[in-house]
Order: C-alpha cells, then structure tokens, then sequence
C-alpha cells in the first residue's frame, strides 16, 4: 500500500511535465535507494537507507522526479533513526523528500554507448527548504531498462535542520547522499 501511495503521488508531481505523446519515453522505478551517510571517525555510524524511493524520469524531454517518504529510512539503531524522524526531519511535519530536475546536454534518442556520465540538474526539497543540486550521474542502458547512479553532498544547514550542540560533534557536517535507481520502460 505504502509503495503504491508512494508511485501515485510521484505520479502526480511529475504530471506537469510528462505528455501522452506517443514520443514520450518514460521510465519508472518504485523501489530505488537512497543512502546517506554522516558519520564522523570515533562515533557510532550515522547512516541511513531508504530502499522504496520512487523516481519517475520522461527521457524525451530529459526530465526526472523522485519522491522519498522520510519515515521510509532505515538506521542500524532504532534510537537513532527515532530521533531522526522526531527531532530533525520532523517526518510529521515534513513527511518527504522531493527532487525535479533535468539531464543537462543529454539526447536519449542518440544515445548509442550502453553507459553516460550526465549532469543532472534541478531542486531538492526537504524539511520546507528548497536546494539547488548539480551532480553527475551514470545512466547505464540493459535493454528497457536503464540504471541511474550517482552521489551529492548537502548539509544539515541546507534544509534548517538543527543540530542539537550536545550532538553536534558525532554528525558530519557535510552528508553525502548515494543514489541508485533501476528504471523500467512504461
């Protein structure tokens, strides 16, 4: 239920740039990860995985969207990830994370190598904050469906999320956040 709650609400955020055209080439993945990782040497790991990301990416018009439910990441501790959702996200408030974007000077349709670096381009936004994001990616082609890789840092800062000083010093002040996702052809 969640998965399919998830799917349609990406569904409807990217409604505004996808078509019926029957150029349309639009691919589709609900089980995407997403990892983050602010841990500093010395302290408990803090790292985090959120294995039902959505993303839905419309290669005619090199547009792509993902959603990820914050209460959908994963810790090692409970506690942790408690305190995550209660106290820094504020998952109540602030239940997902959303990323529009594009693949800058990138053609689909003459895309012949079975892998591409591109630069994806557009806005995170998480805990009511909006980021601009600019990364490269690795699209890799295995017939009708089409992985997308990558990795960008942010910080707590970026989205107004406090760090309490108690804290502060076990948490990294850049996050690095990993992306893997597993298009399929619709």
């Amino acid at each position: 239920m969640k998965t399919t709650k998830s799917l349609f609400t990406i569904l409807l955020i990217v409604a505004g740039f996808t078509s019926k055209s029957a150029l349309s080439q639009k691919y589709i993945d609900t089980q995407g990860a997403i990892v983050f990782e602010a841990s500093e040497e010395l302290f408990e790991p803090v790292k985090a995985t959120n294995k039902t990301v959505s993303m839905v990416a419309d290669m005619s018009k090199n547009e792509i969207a993902a959603l990820a439910l914050m209460k959908g990441f994963r810790f090692k501790n409970s506690l942790m990830e408690e305190h995550f959702n209660e106290n820094y996200v504020e998952s109540e408030t602030y239940p997902k994370a959303i990323f529009k974007g594009k693949l800058k000077d990138f053609n689909f349709s003459q895309w012949q190598e079975s892998s591409a670096m591109v630069l994806v381009e557009g806005t995170l936004k998480l805990h009511g904050e909006e980021k601009a994001i600019e990364t490269p990616v690795t699209l890799t082609r295995d017939g009708d469906t089409i992985r997308l890789q990558g990795s960008f840092s942010v910080t707590p800062a970026d989205f107004a999320i406090e760090i309490p000083k108690i804290v502060r010093n076990k948490i990294a002040k850049e996050i690095k956040v990993l992306l893997d996702f597993n298009l399929t052809k619709k």
